[in-house]
């Protein structure tokens, strides 16, 4: 697989379209991820909620979990199934819902879309309607819905954000949403995000957990779950997507929901978004935590520096603990240089975390036992190439798993 960068949310759009319009209209041909009847059963459906379904529906069914795990639908509701592909979920969710429900099976794919009402028809399945369109821009009125299912739908979706507070929107206060979906524990940072043949490999565009629950959160959902946990792409049948999904923890998880009363306020997003805990995981899975380290190394080392001499030139005295200033310092080195060494665990690359000794070596004999401040300067160049060279290795290892130029 070769990625052609420079692609358009619309052209990813089209690549994912192309991908589920193959999945209807040929179910039996050979994908990289788990279809059909037998896809449902290692997914941990029922055999009574999927038997009385037609066939033809089950073979091109492409969930990823069993969302219904959540129990969200209740009887009476009006449920909205987002990426409904050929209504497996939709047909389930509407004998959940009884007679006195009702589903909109929506999906972005035309051939779907065409497979689910042509089958609706033949069979005169009633309370369903079926639609096309995005899952960004829900065709639906404001509180018009009582629960949403989803499954596999999310990851493929450009515009997460948006897409969550379309949910929001169109689901009532206290309703519920149930959803099973790819998540990442750590995300991808090479340049591919714009790659459409990466995005319907569901990697590229899946969100590490902790970030796809915020957010839900953000948008002001609550009692946010997660009821199940599976290895999605061990079913695969590809060599190269159980490298990718290895390399990345990519997995499936199952997630249960109510929405809030209200959006949430300006100030409890921004903490939610400002949340330190927050910033360390993503640094630390995003294989920055180093660069962040050494940032806060050099920071404290001259910038504490250039902050005394200022002070000074305005006449005002500021009184340093050497011993303290030099504990900090070296706390920071130590932390790049643990950061250097995750790195190694992963890439298997010495070099970087070698550099980075020597470096750390000579800041530390400089901080410690005879000061001279070209020694420091050169350990702080030493450290700053080691960083830079593991970063880079890390983006040849990510860009060797998916097959980019």
């Amino acid at each position: 697989m070769v990625a052609i960068l420079g692609y358009s949310p619309r052209q990813i759009t089209d690549a994912v379209q192309g991908m589920y319009t193959a999945v209807a209209e040929t179910p039996d041909s050979p994908f990289h991820f788990p279809v059909g009847a037998a896809a449902c059963r290692q997914l941990g459906y029922p055999p009574a909620l999927t038997s009385p379904l037609p066939a033809s529906l089950l073979g091109s069914f492409a969930g990823v979990g069993y969302p219904f795990r959540a129990g969200a639908i209740r009887p009476g509701d009006r449920v909205l199934d987002i990426g409904a592909g050929a209504g497996v979920d939709a047909l389930i969710a509407r004998r959940l819902a009884g007679p006195g429900g009702r589903v909109i099976a929506l999906d972005l794919t035309a051939a779907m879309t065409r497979k689910l009402r042509d089958a609706a028809d033949e069979r005169g399945i009633d309370h369903l309607d079926v639609v096309q369109a995005s899952a960004e821009r829900l065709p639906l009125r404001d509180a018009s819905v009582d629960a949403i299912t989803s499954n596999g739908a999310l990851n493929l979706v450009p515009d997460k954000r948006r897409a969550v507070a379309e949910m929001f929107r169109v689901l009532k206060p206290g309703g519920h949403l149930q959803l099973a979906d790819v998540v990442i524990h750590r995300p991808v940072s090479v340049d591919c995000h714009e790659d459409p043949r990466l995005w319907v490999e569901c990697v590229v565009g899946a969100t590490v957990k902790e970030e796809l629950l915020a957010l839900f959160e953000a948008a002001g959902f609550e009692a946010i779950e997660v009821v199940g946990r599976h290895d999605y792409f061990a079913l695969s049948h590809s060599a190269q997507t159980r490298e990718v999904a290895a390399g990345f923890g990519a997995h499936a998880i199952e997630i249960g929901m109510r929405r809030g009363e209200r959006v949430p306020s300006r100030l409890r997003q921004a903490w939610l978004r400002l949340d330190p805990r927050r910033w360390l995981r993503m640094l630390q899975r995003r294989g920055l935590l180093g660069v962040a380290a050494l940032g806060l190394a050099l920071l404290s080392c001259y910038g504490t520096l250039a902050l005394v001499g200022l002070l000074a030139l305005l006449g005002i005295g500021l009184a340093l603990d050497d011993g303290a200033w030099a504990l900090a310092i070296a706390a920071f080195v130590l932390l790049t240089l643990a950061a250097l060494a995750a790195g190694l665990r992963r890439h298997k690359a010495p070099g970087p975390l070698l550099l980075a000794a020597v470096g750390g070596g000579l800041i530390l004999h400089a901080l410690f036992i005879d000061y001279r401040p070209l020694v420091e300067l050169a350990g702080f160049l030493l450290l700053a190439i080691a960083t830079l060279w593991d970063r880079r290795v890390r983006h040849r290892q990510e860009a060797r798993m998916l097959g980019l130029a």
